[in-house]
């Protein structure tokens, strides 16, 4: 009998982003009905926290220097996705939301016309988190203190 071979997991990284009133930043998935952190696949040759910091710029427009992202560290999420993760205090930089935008687009499963990631932005508690986000992702940010 042959051994299976190992699931080759890849790495996404994503930050949470946290207003003073202890709420986390997330985005609205285009064309589902779900919400997410910003975060996304590391490059090659990027580290985590340039790869968190690239996707919360791609898919949230907003940036913060790199000595306010606290590491998390990584978490298993799926048989062949690992979560490596930051948070960052929002702090004064972000007090309202809508200059955000999304810079990351993909082609549409049907029509090819490229849309954007996300489409949406707001403040979620830990109660509108569990009811928003993908049941897999609220559940680990269910675990985690922010």
């Amino acid at each position: 009998m042959r051994a299976k071979s190992p699931v080759r997991q890849s790495v996404s990284c994503g930050t949470l982003v946290v207003n003073p009133a202890r709420e986390l930043l997330i985005c609205h998935v285009t064309h589902t009905a779900h919400w997410d952190i910003p975060k996304g696949m590391q490059d090659p040759g990027e580290t985590t926290l340039e790869a968190a910091m690239r996707e919360l710029r791609e898919e949230a427009g907003a940036a913060f220097p790199a000595r306010r992202f606290i590491d998390l560290g990584g978490f298993e999420y799926r048989r062949d996705k690992r979560l490596h993760l930051y948070r960052v205090d929002a702090g004064p930089d972000l007090v309202t939301l809508e200059s955000l935008v999304c810079t990351s687009f993909f082609p549409h499963h049907i029509t090819g016309k490229m849309i954007p990631e996300t489409d949406g932005f707001r403040w979620a508690n830990r109660a509108d988190v569990a009811r928003l986000c993908w049941p897999r992702m609220a559940a680990l940010l269910g675990t985690l203190d922010w």
